[in-house]
């Protein structure tokens, strides 16, 4: 049986005594995936054609990484909304992480707040588990991740058919959310940054093909 082939977006950085742009990806992602079964394909930032490229690919499913904010660069926010527009169409299991569960509510009519307070970086949060089903899978109303990030998604700003699944127990802000009729799931803590059980299921019931929550009917 051949291992699922996951697509996973990348951010640009400017290489020092360099000049030149390059796109890169943390190490942690290709440990985690490859943990987990998964043949990481990574897409590039500067393609003339995005569609063209992931025809040939055969992808199983997308993941669109954290890092930078929507709208500090260009050629990322493109290349991004033309592979969540293919994904979408093509109905492909996505997950976005941090920066990418905040491009999926954008995309879905949401918005964000800036905060300017520390108290979600570099912090370890305990987050209460709000839907039933989810509660199954993590076997818990509460569980513990990491954060990285000053944007927050309330609940007033969540896209449409969005439902959340994960709070942050002190401000309610959205710490997880899943599509109700597509299977979509966002974060805003990072897996590959923690390799511990709720990150292994986290990408393994997205990437699974049983996504549960959706509506059968």
């Amino acid at each position: 049986m051949k291992k699922p082939k996951i697509g996973i977006s990348l951010r640009v950085v400017t290489a020092i005594n360099y000049d030149e742009k390059r796109d890169a990806l943390s190490q942690d992602w290709p440990k985690l995936l490859e943990k987990l079964g998964f043949v990481p394909i990574y897409i590039p930032n500067t393609l003339e054609n995005v569609s063209t490229f992931l025809d040939e690919l055969s992808l199983d499913g997308i993941i669109f990484s954290g890092g930078e904010n929507i709208g500090e660069n260009k050629e990322r926010d493109s290349t991004e909304k033309k592979l969540l527009e293919y994904a979408l169409n093509k109905k492909l299991p996505i997950l976005g992480i941090c920066r990418g569960m905040q491009l999926i509510n954008d995309h879905f009519g949401g918005c964000l707040t800036i905060i300017d307070s520390d108290k979600h970086i570099t912090k370890k949060h305990e987050l209460q588990i709000i839907d039933n089903k989810f509660k199954s899978i993590f076997q818990s109303s509460e569980i513990s991740t990491n954060s990285y990030h000053r944007n927050l998604i309330m609940k007033n700003q969540i896209g449409k058919k969005l439902k959340p699944f994960a709070i942050f127990i002190h401000d309610e802000s959205i710490e997880g959310f899943f599509h109700e009729t597509l299977p979509i799931l966002g974060v805003m803590w990072h897996p590959e940054r923690d390799f511990n059980s709720n990150s292994k299921l986290i990408l393994s019931t997205i990437f699974s093909n049983d996504f549960f929550w959706l509506d059968k009917h």
